[in-house]
């Protein structure tokens, strides 16, 4: 991207993001932490949040419980991506390049492969879930809601999503902002319209669940909030200045994305509460579900709040998806990364629209399987980050023979160990294609497959803490030679994906 002297004006004319994996020069670097604040708003102020009341209560406890588990789930999960976001604003490069200082330049394509499939999946679900929400809302109003529809509006929806992906960054935070103030008006009306459908005396009177049930929420809460977003945290702090606050960029990173699920979870726990009938039906449909409660005079403002929410959510997914791939080896430039992801998107958007039913079942499977393999490399990748006393040598993200080697046998032991540990303590028995999974839980005497433990994903957890751990213990030695070495030269060659 070439220099125009109105840099870091946020007037210049947009045009097509042409970095990649190469780090950000001191000149292209802008704004402030506060900054961060409208894309991970954007992001995260989705109507799907009402729904996550729905899922936590699906676990079987109560309003009390649920809250608990949101309000831990979300700030911590979230917190996670602060701390990661900081590794941004002290190597200039995406998270995944970022990464290659724990797990070495071509090891970490293995966590890489990972982070491209979550991004991918979450970028799938979102479009499939607009596009289901705008049928809803065009059947509601008599315009038909079937086939036809259902095209025209992913066709629509797809666009926005590889637009804002193949632009790239300043698109993004430009639509952001514009996402978050719209949305952020919308909802609240939205909250307005429906408050009379909510009834204390219904919602009291749900039982309590036991702890293993409160524990399965909370690790639900993470993995859907911020354990989804962990591996591109830094993809946006590369653009702060490099003697940004630290605390800073942590805490508008955790407050930006944490603030709207919140109050949308509570509200969505109230809803959910309130009827079995809505809350039964928020599992097939999660956001058309919630227009059955509206006034017909609002159905169009619903659909925009939905359909925008969701699409700030897909776009930053499928920005990093394309990154991801990159660290991945595709040699390719990133606007062709991410339109490729973006075909993949409409492909899986499809299966999800038109040839599943079970939406729910799928949704909590794909969450907790990648789940745990994210887990285990944002606990790597945080015990590494506090390791170091030091930026990165920028150069040697690069280069196989520099000071980050090649493949750092360590950390990719700890990431395989953890997850195999992980998948063999989380159960999935809504989605067929995962019942290989909770093999450890019988052995651990947690009570097998159809025990108290089954549904209490400790994988996610464990996978977190062995990661965390195991590098903490052991790659501290590895970390004070890497930054013992002396200053690497500027890198002379073109960074792949550039």
């Amino acid at each position: 991207m070439t220099d125009s002297p109105d840099r870091g004006s946020g007037t210049r004319q947009l045009q097509v993001e042409v970095h990649g994996l190469d780090v950000i020069g001191d000149a292209e670097r802008k704004g402030t932490p506060r900054t961060l604040f409208w894309p991970w708003f954007g992001a995260n102020v989705s109507i799907l949040g009402l729904s996550y009341g729905s899922f936590a209560l699906g676990f079987g406890i109560s309003f009390w419980q649920a809250l608990a588990a949101g309000v831990i789930g979300i700030v911590f999960s979230f917190l996670l991506c602060g701390f990661v976001a900081v590794a941004g604003k002290r190597g200039s490069a995406p998270t995944m390049v970022l990464s290659r200082a724990a797990y070495g330049v071509r090891g970490n394509r293995l966590p890489s492969v990972v982070s491209w499939m979550l991004t991918v999946g979450w970028e799938t679900v979102l479009t499939a879930l607009a596009t289901m929400a705008t049928a809803t809302v065009l059947d509601r109003l008599g315009w038909g809601g079937g086939t036809g529809t259902k095209v025209v509006a992913l066709i629509v929806v797809g666009a926005l999503v590889v637009i804002g992906g193949v632009m790239g960054f300043d698109l993004i935070m430009r639509l952001q902002t514009v996402i978050t103030v719209v949305t952020g008006v919308l909802t609240v009306v939205y909250i307005g319209l429906v408050a009379d459908h909510i009834h204390w005396s219904a919602v009291s009177a749900v039982p309590s669940g036991s702890a293993q049930e409160f524990i399965g929420a909370l690790v639900f809460m993470m993995t859907g909030f911020g354990l989804g977003w962990v591996n591109a945290a830094a993809d946006y702090s590369r653009y702060l200045p490099r003697d940004s606050s630290g605390r800073g960029v942590v805490g508008w990173t955790t407050f930006g994305a944490s603030v709207a699920p919140l109050l949308l979870l509570v509200f969505g726990l109230l809803l959910a509460g309130s009827s079995t009938t809505l809350n039964t039906a928020i599992a097939a449909d999660p956001i058309g579900a919630l227009t059955t409660i509206l006034p017909t005079w609002f159905l169009i403002p619903f659909a925009a709040v939905a359909v925008l929410g969701l699409v700030g959510g897909a776009v930053l997914d499928i920005y990093s998806s394309g990154l991801a791939l990159l660290a991945a080896g595709l040699r390719v430039p990133r606007y062709l990364a991410a339109l490729l992801d973006g075909v993949l998107m409409i492909a899986g958007s499809i299966y999800i629209v038109f040839l599943t039913d079970d939406f729910l079942g799928q949704f909590i499977g794909f969450l907790t399987t990648l789940g745990v393999p994210v887990a285990a490399w944002c606990g790597v990748m945080l015990a590494d980050l506090a390791l170091r006393r030091r930026d990165y040598d920028e150069a040697d993200l690069f280069r196989p023979r520099g000071r980050y080697g090649d493949v750092e046998p360590l950390p990719l032991v700890l990431t395989l160990a953890a997850t195999a540990i992980g998948w063999g303590l989380v159960t999935n028995t809504a989605a067929g294609w995962l019942e290989w999974q909770g093999y450890l839980l019988g052995p651990l005497g947690l009570g097998g497959k159809d025990g108290s433990w089954a549904y209490a994903n400790l994988g996610v957890l464990a996978a977190l803490a062995l990661g965390f751990l195991g590098t903490l213990a052991l790659g501290r030695g590895r970390v004070r030679t890497q930054e013992s070495a002396p200053p690497s030269r500027p890198l002379d060659v073109e960074v792949p994906g550039a």
